[in-house]
């Protein structure tokens, strides 16, 4: 049985930072690259970050030098450090597998930045 459950959003003034947390269940944390994807009211989802096992980062043009993701093997969890927010970044943030299954998306946490 997988699950992935996503932490840490919030609100947050514009210039703040975020730390978010995905806790994974089931095998899949050792054996697929993690992501992380975010949905904004009106849009598609779109991904954000990605990680290969190796540690290999990826990442969309619009958070490039301000988000970070990471990945801890012995927790089985994936974050990601969001700094300089700004309302653009305003979503609910998933995490998945990279590619992303269907069946694994969770609730997501929602991320509001506004002063």
């Amino acid at each position: 049985q997988v699950q992935l459950v996503e932490s840490g959003g919030g609100l947050v003034q514009p210039g703040g930072s975020l730390r978010l947390s995905c806790a994974a269940s089931g095998s899949i944390f050792n054996i697929y690259p993690m992501g992380w994807y975010r949905q904004a009211p009106g849009k598609q989802r779109e991904s954000v970050a990605s990680i290969t096992r190796s540690g290999r980062t990826n990442y969309a043009d619009s958070v490039k030098g301000r988000f970070t993701i990471s990945r801890d093997d012995a927790e089985s969890t994936v974050y990601l450090q969001m700094n300089s927010l700004i309302p653009d970044d305003t979503a609910v943030y998933y995490c998945n597998t990279r590619p992303p299954f269907e069946a694994y998306w969770g609730q997501g946490t929602q991320v509001t930045v506004s002063s």
